[in-house]
């Protein structure tokens, strides 16, 4: 059984493209709402949900917020590929948190690659709204995950970077 959001049933949250944008502790500017810092957020959700949600085929989508966690599930095996290479916590901070802060694409674009996951934008400012959250969110999601796929003493984690072989619900994303 899959691992699903906690923030399933959030209300009043606002939405793009179908797409919650849900607090986060981050500190990074954007338009997700801020978080408390002592409670959890939909990347420490994700982050911790991982390695458990990688092994399924199949993710029944029970909530908005869901779909938050399959594209985050997504990036966050891509950036481990992405940190496979890197030897030290220098070398990956640097080749991840590039990877946060590349173009990113949305529902409509060319390279998405979730077509069917998100609706197409209705308005110029609803696709720039989604753009701006999910670069925030990776940024955070990138700058998290280098606290778990490193030590203390900067060398890599195999058990996380294990995981970067794996291809949640049997699809591999192309880095491009």
């Amino acid at each position: 059984m899959v691992y699903h959001s906690t923030f399933a049933d959030e209300e009043g949250i606002t939405k793009a493209c179908g797409c919650p944008l849900l607090p986060s502790k981050s500190r990074k500017k954007g338009p997700a709402p801020v978080s408390e810092q002592g409670k959890t957020d939909i990347v420490d959700e994700a982050i911790t949900f991982f390695r458990c949600n990688v092994f399924f085929r199949n993710f029944d989508i029970k909530g908005p917020a869901d779909k938050l966690l399959i594209y985050l599930t997504f990036y966050i095996n891509l950036s481990l590929k992405k940190l496979e290479g890197c030897r030290t916590l220098a070398e990956g901070s640097k080749a991840i948190l590039n990877l946060g802060v590349e173009n990113v694409t949305i529902p409509g674009e060319s390279g998405f690659p979730f077509t069917g996951l998100f609706s197409l934008p209705q308005s110029q400012q609803e696709a720039e709204l989604l753009r701006d959250y999910l670069k925030q969110i990776r940024e955070e999601t990138s700058g998290r995950l280098l606290g778990v796929a490193y030590r203390p003493n900067g060398t890599p984690n195999k058990w996380w970077l294990a995981f970067a072989k794996r291809k949640f619900m049997n699809i591999a994303l192309l880095d491009k």
